[in-house]
């Protein structure tokens, strides 16, 4: 049997579930299954799963709901694999607390990535590093320093609070109403253009080539993602 991460998978279709079972495999780790939001529900309080993989189509609960019943007493990083691509379908699962979204169809190699990133997020949460270090970006949460080369960045209280919860989620993405609300607070949540201003002045100080960001990457029409370090 795998000795890797346990990886929950929640799908009703079983040639969905048979593929990443087969795709999670070969890469070690250990797989557990449900195909409905209630099994889905019971099966992550039992197995504890180190990340579960979600469809939304599921038979007997929408599979927001299931992400939100989840949220109630789990942190397990959950990643959205579904056919929904509305926008606005994305902001909701994230909004209710999923760690990444991906539409089907996908590939292999995407989805690894994005289980990978989704279970160092989940390290992260539990142990946070007081220093986020990416390439030239450096960021120590404890002494609330920002470094890029070796040399200090300058930010305002609020430009460091917003690159902090980028930090804190790094590899997740954030919703424009997540950032609005975390630190601006909930009467800001639709304010999305004053949030790409403050977007635009971290970038313009952390970034080498602001047009094109290595570190702050934006997903369209849903938020913002700070990437996370590349394993050497």
């Amino acid at each position: 049997m795998p000795n890797g991460p346990k990886i929950l998978i929640v799908d009703d279709e079983p040639q969905i579930r048979r593929f990443l079972r087969a795709s999670l495999g070969a890469h070690q780790f250990h797989v557990v299954e449900a195909e409905t939001g209630d099994g889905a529900i019971k099966t992550c309080a039992a197995e504890q799963p180190d990340l579960t993989i979600l469809d939304l189509g599921l038979p007997d609960m929408d599979g927001l709901d299931v992400i939100a019943r989840i949220r109630e007493w789990s942190t397990v990083p959950i990643l959205v694999l579904s056919v929904r691509a509305d926008e606005a379908d994305k902001i909701d699962a994230l909004d209710r607390g999923a760690d990444d979204y991906i539409t089907k169809p996908f590939g292999v190699g995407e989805l690894m990535a994005r289980v990978r990133a989704a279970l160092r997020h989940g390290m992260q949460a539990n142990d946070q590093e007081p220093v986020f270090a990416n390439g030239d970006l450096r960021v120590d949460l404890v002494r609330r320093q920002v470094s890029v080369a070796g040399n200090e960045v300058h930010l305002s209280p609020k430009e460091y609070d917003l690159l902090k919860e980028l930090v804190t989620h790094s590899g997740r993405v954030l919703t424009h109403q997540h950032l609005l609300r975390n630190v601006w607070g909930p009467a800001h949540v639709e304010e999305t253009q004053y949030l790409r201003v403050y977007i635009g002045q971290l970038r313009q100080k952390v970034e080498s080539d602001p047009a094109r960001p290595r570190y702050i990457v934006t997903e369209p029409g849903v938020g913002y993602r700070l990437k996370e370090p590349v394993a050497e």
